[in-house]
């Protein structure tokens, strides 16, 4: 039986679907859009959502805001500006909290940097993936390497100092030489964060049914192993599987998700989380993936599905998220976010730990360096 003294904290994650490309590895919902983007239309279907959603959050204070795709830069610092000012007019929010947009580094939306600055939008995350053009060919992106270098500079000079970069490895074709090439060009932006994660297959994606050439496992190790190194002696501390930070700004929206917090969800294919005190139960909900579908429902049609977690679920899902963390977390989290007692996972633990890929340490549980190498045996212990 979940016990909840106090709830986790709560985000609001935010999906605009549309992309001027759909690339051949995103299994993400996205949509190519040929016309022009129906930006009213959308904002007012969120509104709407957002005010169906209301009673099972009322009363809680948002500690961050994430604007994400697609691509969500597409649309207007106007459009985006109304939909931050309806949410602020209609949620308790956490006096300057961390809002992030993820935007492309073409040069339509760098021509907005200083707009999304204005409207309160304090953290960019640029899509980046290589700063070689030819692997940004293979990848189906719309940008080259110098407008990816021309867009950290004016997001820059726009005033923003919270800059994500995401980046892949593990490209079709790529060298070593040429992944640390891509990493080194990223350091020497000087972003706040960078995220640098291996290019997978992903189902239900161009690449899965045309599948390139990628680089053998031990290539992709050994370079792994050489960025890591080369992140961390330029001052990137990884405190998870993909996520490297400077100065500890790290992404307060994805640590919320890492720790098991709550997430409400707004637009097409967007899914949440909410921990509920009055039943005391944890939802996961998703939205219509149709942004056509999505904007022509009504408030309380606009959501899909739900499932009520299982106890086994939950304990799978908190540690398939909360062990990602580099320093792994205490015990109290998994009390107060699960609403369940450590008794249920202490066997498993000591299994783990036995296996030598976790450590405890007084109330304290991280993966080892072995238990942080293959994490996904770590993780499917607790399945």
């Amino acid at each position: 039986m979940t016990v909840f003294s106090q709830l986790p904290p709560l985000a609001l994650y935010i999906h605009i679907p549309w992309c001027l490309r759909k690339c051949p590895y995103c299994d993400f919902n996205s949509h190519e859009f040929h016309n022009s983007l129906p930006e009213q239309q959308y904002l007012k279907a969120i509104i709407e959502d957002l005010e169906a959603q209301l009673p099972q959050i009322w009363g809680r204070r948002v500690i961050s805001i994430f604007i994400g795709g697609g691509t969500p830069s597409l649309f207007s610092a106007e459009t985006l500006n109304q939909l931050l000012s309806a949410i602020r007019a209609r949620l308790s929010c956490l006096p300057n909290l961390e809002i992030t947009l993820e935007a492309n580094p073409g040069t339509v939306e760098q021509t907005k940097f200083n707009d999304f600055k204005s409207i309160g939008i304090n953290r960019l995350s640029l899509g980046i993936q290589s700063f070689n053009d030819d692997q940004l060919q293979e990848l189906g992106r719309i940008h080259s390497a110098d407008e990816a270098i021309t867009a950290v500079e004016i997001a820059r000079q726009a005033g923003f100092d919270n800059i994500n970069l995401d980046l892949m490895f593990g490209l079709p074709g790529q060298s070593q030489q040429s992944g640390i090439k891509d990493l080194t060009t990223a350091i020497n932006l000087q972003p706040a964060h960078i995220s640098w994660y291996q290019l997978t297959i992903e189902p239900n994606t161009f690449f899965h049914t045309h599948t390139p050439v990628l680089p053998d496992d031990e290539s992709i190790d050994t370079l792994q192993q050489q960025g890591q190194t080369l992140l961390d002696s330029h001052g990137y501390q990884q405190y998870e599987i993909s996520a490297y930070a400077r100065d500890k700004q790290m992404c307060q929206h994805n640590l919320n998700y890492w720790q098991f917090g709550d997430y409400l969800a707004l637009g097409a294919g967007a899914h949440g989380k909410i921990t509920r005190s009055d039943n005391q139960e944890i939802l996961r909900y998703w939205q219509l993936r149709s942004p056509n579908a999505y904007m022509n429902a009504n408030a309380e049609a606009k959501t899909s599905g739900r499932q009520i977690l299982k106890n086994e679920d939950i304990i799978f899902e908190f540690m398939l998220n909360a062990l990602r963390l580099k320093h792994g977390f205490d015990i109290e989290i998994f009390q107060t976010h699960t609403g369940l007692s450590e008794t249920l996972i202490s066997d498993t633990c000591q299994q783990a730990i036995d296996k030598g890929l976790l450590n405890k340490t007084g109330n304290h549980l991280k993966p080892t360096e072995l238990g942080y190498r293959f994490l996904n045996d770590l993780v499917n212990i607790f399945n």
